[in-house]
């Protein structure tokens, strides 16, 4: 019951910041304006929140969605709560891969979201194996320094593609550090159906991921075939996170906050950890939009600037809490 009105809770909370941030912005709406958005099809509100701010606001909830829960399936199938999609380099393999389309297909904005999920697929088994073929492989910081160093070269081609083909991305800046500012409805059409389906996909494989909590010897033994439950949650994660980066950019931390977050509230039951993980991941990611839309406005600052502002530090201290036990 408590967990349920948990739920209820952060439903409620997500339906407000979606609200607030419909209304607020460089020009503030009332409510009564948000109603007359939704009415009167000639209004100046209904242009304000169709074509600007109901397209960015979807967009920051299914971005924070896909990576919530792509940072709860990294962290639950390496048994290490410092993955994230952003932390071991999958972001920016996603991100190079959009990159290369962009600048050698031009017009093939189609590929976008395919190129994009290999670009996840392959970074995060290349850090993975990396990780587990070194020196360091018993330690759990070994899968950090790993996606660390894999991200800054994926990083390193993200940014000599964009100097090289500067007109194929207008914001380098914006999309390293990923926001919803220029998103439209288009955008988030495929990536929509792809997060939505991967999300009921990742609730159904629940008890198996709850399983998998286990080492890999009693997870097998409760006939848990460890192996393949693998592969297919890592496919997930990367096309979670591949479907945000296509429209949202590279995007950081909130894989790494979200998952630790519903720990808290949800304990170790899979299923309401899955749920209380997309709606925190929702909430927080319109929460940082509407931050940075808010504080310089009529400027703004992008979400994954105020995101950093609060998951980089998150991350150090998470670094030395654990530092005992890896």
């Amino acid at each position: 019951m408590k967990k349920r009105n948990t739920i209820i809770l952060l439903s409620i909370l997500l339906v407000i910041v979606t609200i607030m941030g419909l209304c607020f912005g460089s020009v503030s709406l009332s409510f009564n304006d948000l109603i007359k958005a939704f009415t009167d099809y000639k209004s100046i509100s209904h242009t304000i929140v169709f074509k600007l701010r109901l397209p960015r606001v979807l967009g920051a909830i299914l971005s924070g969605l896909a990576l919530g829960l792509s940072g709860l399936i990294l962290q639950t199938i390496t048994d290490n709560e410092l993955c994230s999609p952003n932390i071991i380099g999958v972001n920016s393999g996603a991100g190079l891969m959009v990159m290369l389309v962009l600048c050698f297909a031009g017009g093939s904005f189609y590929l976008l979201p395919l190129a994009s999920f290999i670009g996840a697929f392959f970074t995060t088994v290349l850090v993975i194996a990396i990780s587990r073929s070194s020196i360091a492989h018993s330690s759990k910081t070994s899968i950090v320094l790993t996606g660390v160093a894999v991200s800054s070269l994926f990083s390193a081609f993200i940014s000599m593609l964009s100097q090289l083909y500067p007109d194929v991305l207008p914001s380098y800046v914006y999309f390293q550090t990923g926001g919803f500012n220029g998103v439209y409805l288009k955008d988030i059409a495929l990536p929509a159906i792809i997060i939505i389906g991967g999300a009921i996909l990742v609730y159904l494989l629940n008890n198996q991921l709850e399983i998998m909590l286990l080492k890999d010897d009693l997870a097998s033994s409760l006939g848990v075939n460890v192996k393949k439950l693998r592969v297919v949650t890592l496919l997930l994660a990367s096309a979670l996170t591949a479907s945000s980066v296509t429209y949202a950019g590279l995007l950081g931390f909130v894989g790494l906050l979200v998952p630790h977050m519903a720990r808290k509230i949800a304990g170790a039951r899979m299923s309401n950890l899955i749920i209380i993980t997309a709606l925190l991941g929702s909430i927080l990611t319109v929460t940082a939009d509407l931050i940075g839309r808010m504080v310089f406005a009529p400027s703004e600052l992008s979400a994954g600037v105020i995101l950093a502002f609060i998951g980089a530090p998150f991350f150090i201290y998470l670094l030395f809490n654990k530092r005992n036990s890896l």
